[in-house]
């Protein structure tokens, strides 16, 4: 039985068609990787999925009673702690939470504890603040108020109530955009062992090849789904258009033939009856399109000329902002040659680092000794608020070369796919991607001998992506890499670097053995946390023990009395129904027997009254026991 069914979905935006009849279907528990190039409608196609746009033709159609979850667009805010957050956005279990302590019934208050148990409410707190931890919030900040964070870090907030969830769909739009390599990894694993379905949009090569089963392609308006992740899906995808463009070879090379044959023996008489049949054949000769491939992603670094080493050369250097020390004890060389990928957690001092080699931020005390001449280039993705929304590429490009030709404006767009038509478009209008590529361009306008990027590949897409893979090996510069793509850090970097504990250190080896590290390191952390509770944990339940003990002991006496006066009750029940009994016998009455119904209403009043005395105090000791067991 089908999760989702999406059957011929058209989807149109300012009349122009973004889906035409796409069809795809997910089974519970199958993992989906949703990928297609910048502007194909991914993003559109889970609005639709979610409700928040309806279809113009087609269906979809969602399992009753499965519940979906994905990561609201606005980011959460105000004074609840990141923990609380996270616990609210299950709508249920604060709703039964909230009923649980305003409810007097107690059939109510059965079925109430009895549905947190079956949705696993008390280990709810525990879940969250591990996703949380993996996330990259420690203890301390889950318990601060969301306002004091950033949007990335919200972000993260509103992924974490996703995850929460754990729906029977989950639906994620570039989720690793926010994420630092750390959390990505982490990330990889939980939606490996997720026992939901999830459709993902992602360009993160890496976590489409560990954690996706399939790959939905995107394309012209249509789906079509490939078994396996990324690497799989470009295997399968090029086997197919190798075949398809052999076969629409064999078949014009079949017609070329043909129409040879009948253009040179249609006047002949002899000939006259093979020509028809030539011709026949050549109508029953199927149509099949060579595959066209768009127009291939190209970027182009510019040059940078040599320059002497060492580059830059940083001894006993310590930054930070005003009186804040953020990092310390910096001793590092950079050299031409240099492909470097700084790792670690966000907020560990990698986007200050960049800054210093920027020429942004001056070191607060040590030796820093960039070469003479040297040329940077900076890019960061919060660079894109800095630009003008009216402006168009060529005007910016050209207020920051104000002495270059407008050729040469246009050609150094041109390096990052910038066409005539796109460097001519108002900012406003250019999608993230395209807004990433103006970025490097104006980055690398002087042909700078090290090149920052930090996080570069947000919003490009995957074939964006490997043409930056291919300019970047091709570069003759320094590189410095702060990306959460380990795909794009294992094909640029040959030597990563990792901020923390308030410098920069080498790491030696590659991003497997970085892997490989931060497994045990989580697992020596979680070994830490709960070695000092399980020894608490024994000496403690020892105690309780003992004390349950002695309680049972102390309240003993208490026990045995309430036990005695139930046998009395019990005992002066029977006799209260045999004595009733009797009064309600007819030949009682028809025998005349005065004295002895008057003997019986004497004995019946009195063992009332005795049973009344003692049910209040079976109650008031009933009530000493429960205070005795909750105090």
């Amino acid at each position: 039985m089908s999760l989702l069914t999406i059957t011929d979905l058209t989807l149109r935006i300012a009349g122009r068609p973004i889906l035409d009849g796409a069809s795809l279907t997910i089974e519970p528990g199958r993992r989906i990787g949703l990928i297609g190039r910048n502007g194909t409608g991914k993003s559109t196609l889970l609005a639709a999925i979610a409700g928040d746009i309806p279809p113009d033709s087609g269906t979809i159609t969602f399992s009753r009673r499965a519940t979906m979850g994905r990561v609201k667009q606005e980011t959460p805010s105000g004074d609840l702690s990141l923990i609380d957050t996270v616990l609210a956005s299950h709508e249920e279990r604060a709703r039964l939470l909230h009923e649980a302590e305003h409810t007097e019934d107690p059939a109510k208050i059965s079925d109430i504890h009895e549905r947190l148990l079956a949705i696993d409410a008390h280990s709810a707190p525990a879940r969250a603040s591990t996703i949380l931890a993996g996330l990259g919030f420690d203890q301390e900040a889950q318990q601060r108020p969301v306002r004091d964070f950033s949007g990335g870090w919200r972000m993260r907030v509103a992924l974490a109530s996703a995850l929460f969830l754990s729906p029977d769909l989950l639906l994620l739009d570039e989720p690793t955009n926010h994420l630092d390599i750390e959390a990505t990894l982490w990330l990889e694993g939980w939606l490996a062992r997720f026992s939901g379905a999830v459709l993902v949009v992602s360009h993160d090569r890496s976590l489409l090849d560990h954690t996706v089963q399939a790959i939905a392609h995107l394309e012209n308006g249509r789906l079509s789904l490939t078994p396996g992740g990324y690497d799989r899906f470009v295997q399968i995808r090029t086997e197919q258009a190798l075949q398809q463009n052999r076969a629409a070879e064999r078949v014009a090379d079949q017609r070329a033939k043909m129409e040879a044959f009948v253009a040179r023996f249609r006047a002949k008489a002899t000939k006259a009856r093979q020509a028809q049949a030539r011709l026949k054949a050549l109508e029953r000769l199927p149509q099949i399109e060579s595959v066209v491939e768009e127009t291939a992603t190209h970027f182009s670094f510019p040059e940078p000329g040599a320059l002497p080493p060492p580059m830059i050369k940083l001894n006993d250097v310590s930054l930070g902002y005003g009186d804040r020390v953020v990092l310390q004890n910096l001793s590092l060389r950079f050299d031409m040659e240099d492909r470097i990928a700084l790792l670690g957690r966000n907020g560990h001092g990698k986007s200050t680092f960049a800054k210093l080699l920027a020429g942004q931020l001056e070191p607060m005390s040590g030796d820093y000794s960039p070469a003479n001449k040297l040329r940077v280039g900076y890019f960061a993705q919060h660079q894109s608020d800095e630009l003008v929304l009216d402006e168009s590429p060529v005007d910016h490009m050209a207020r920051t070369l104000p002495q270059a030709t407008p050729p040469q404006v246009r050609a150094q767009l041109a390096r990052f796919g910038l066409d005539a038509d796109r460097a001519e478009t108002p900012v406003k209008n250019l999608s993230g991607g395209e807004k990433a590529r103006l970025l490097m361009a104006i980055a690398t306008r002087h042909a700078p001998h090290l090149l920052i990027l930090d996080e570069p590949t947000n919003h490009l897409d995957l074939d964006a992506r490997d043409a930056l893979i291919r300019a970047l090996c091709d570069f003759e510069g320094a590189v410095i890499l702060i990306s959460h793509d380990s795909y794009l850090v294992e094909s640029v970097a040959d030597r990563l670097w990792i901020a923390e504990k308030g410098t920069i250190s080498p790491f030696h080896g590659d991003m497997n053995d970085y892997k490989n590290w931060l497994d045990e390191r989580a697992k020596q952390a979680q070994l830490e946390q709960s070695a000092p509770s399980r020894t608490e944990k024994a000496p403690a339940k020892a105690q309780q023990r003992a004390q349950r003990k002695e309680q049972t002991r102390q309240l003993a006496p208490l026990r045995r009395e309430i036990r005695q006066l139930e046998t009395q009750l019990e005992k002066l029940t029977h006799t209260k129904q045999r004595l009733e009994d009797k009064l309600a016998d007819p030949l009682l009455y028809q025998a005349n027997k005065a004295d002895d119904i008057a003997a019986l209403n004497t004995q019946l009043a009195s063992i009332t009254h005795e049973q009344q005395v003692i049910e209040t105090l079976w109650l008031d000791l009933q009530d000493k026991l429960e205070n005795s067991l909750t105090t």
